[in-house]
């Protein structure tokens, strides 16, 4: 079933807008209440000294002591802003893809652009830069663009990524690929060396953030700092910073948490949610051979084996709802990337069969759409139970909070 790209585009542009409206609203609500995971990890900072994922709490700090704003209120600018431009680069870069039922649910699945506004403590978290600098590489990875300008991006770009976020190394092997793919250099050796070469910079942020935990007395420093000048708390992802300061803290301290039903859990919500772009992955294969993918048969498998250091990120920590949504991006970005490049060949008659007893039911087939994309969601915690309707709980809480307010004013 083909859909018209111009309607495509048109109930997209739709659903982009509903979800950056709910966004807004949401961080409005997080900001001006309480204490929230989302806040917590952007008051990070560098007052007490050099400290992972602080750059973007020190130009947070330093603006709004500046311009003598609250602290709070410079970091609701910032997540409005980047979720803001995430959406418009996820529109522009889906916008005019020719689409079918398959390539719709791998879209609209719930562990994708809907998760962030579902399970709001994931709204606006620091991976929504990795995303925006992911998509910004895919843009200039495109044929139309020199063949250096990737590797320059690598080179001086993602050495700063690695500061905001440095988990991003355990997605480097999607970059890596891309690259492979984009250069498409008859030597092996050459290839390799130019790619390894790029992604130093980058290495040795991470290697310098991974041993080098914030001293005790550093972190006082940092929270007395937050205290005197805007009275925030170091709390939640904040205070964690010393009791998960090391790397064997974080596996030791995540597997005290891994439970019986989350191990059985995840597994189901990764093959249902991933599920669509499986089955394309599993009917696509590049056009071209290019060195370690010429050895499948299809993309399903190289895919998984890109997604593998993912498996260190959940051992570390027990945001597992978090990992599987980024792993997510990466994998239908990847695959968009080599679709709209015309780097695959799809055999849709082979997928057009196995979903062909839905396929020509119109009413099963809205039924089917609303609950697989709306229905469900994944929690943040690792103990946390899958979330019913989201689709209903979002707009109904919404329009709650609203009415509250307007009621007390």
């Amino acid at each position: 079933m083909l859909i018209k790209i111009k309607k495509f585009n048109n109930y997209f542009f739709i659903y982009l807008s509903l979800l950056f409206l709910f966004g807004i609203f949401w961080l409005y609500i997080k900001h001006s209440v309480g204490n929230d995971s989302t806040i917590s990890e952007w008051i990070i900072n560098y007052q007490g000294g050099f400290i992972k994922r602080g750059l973007i709490g020190e130009i947070c700090f330093q603006i709004a002591i500046h311009f003598d704003l609250s602290l709070r209120f410079v970091i609701f600018l910032f997540q409005s802003l980047i979720y803001s431009i995430f959406l418009i680069l996820i529109y522009r870069f889906f916008r005019n893809i020719p689409t079918n039922l398959i390539i719709i649910l791998s879209i609209f699945t719930p562990i994708f652009l809907l998760y962030p506004i579902a399970e709001i403590e994931v709204l606006a978290r620091k991976e929504t830069f990795v995303f925006i600098g992911f998509l910004l590489f895919l843009n200039i990875s495109n044929f139309n663009y020199s063949s250096n300008l990737p590797l320059y991006y690598v080179f001086f770009v993602l050495p700063i990524i690695c500061l905001i976020w440095e988990p991003v190394v355990f997605f480097f092997p999607f970059i890596a690929s891309i690259l492979v793919i984009r250069l498409r250099y008859n030597q092996a050796t050459t290839l390799l060396s130019k790619i390894t070469i790029c992604f130093i910079p980058a290495l040795i942020v991470a290697m310098i953030i991974a041993t080098n935990p914030i001293a005790p007395e550093n972190h006082l420093i940092m929270e007395s700092s937050l205290k005197e000048n805007f009275g925030e708390d170091c709390y939640m992802a904040c205070g964690m910073l010393l009791s998960r300061s090391s790397i064997i803290s974080q596996f030791v301290q995540n597997f005290k948490s891994v439970t019986l039903d989350g191990l059985i859990r995840y597994p189901l919500i990764i093959l249902i949610g991933f599920g669509p772009i499986f089955l394309l992955s599993l009917n696509s294969k590049l056009k071209t051979e290019v060195l370690f993918f010429k050895h499948f048969k299809n993309l399903l498998y190289p895919i998984l084996l890109l997604l593998t250091p993912v498996l260190f990120l959940f051992a570390m920590g027990g945001d597992w709802g978090r990992w599987v949504n980024i792993s997510y991006t990466f994998t239908v970005l990847f695959y968009f990337y080599l679709l709209q490049n015309n780097l695959l060949e799809i055999n849709l008659e082979k997928i057009a069969k196995k979903i062909s007893f839905v396929q020509n039911k119109k009413s099963l087939l809205v039924v089917c759409f609303v609950l697989y994309a709306f229905g469900w969601t994944p929690q943040t915690s690792l103990r946390g139970d899958v979330s019913s309707f989201p689709g209903y709980r979002v707009p109904y809480k919404t329009v709650k909070i609203l009415y509250q307010k307007i009621n007390n004013n």
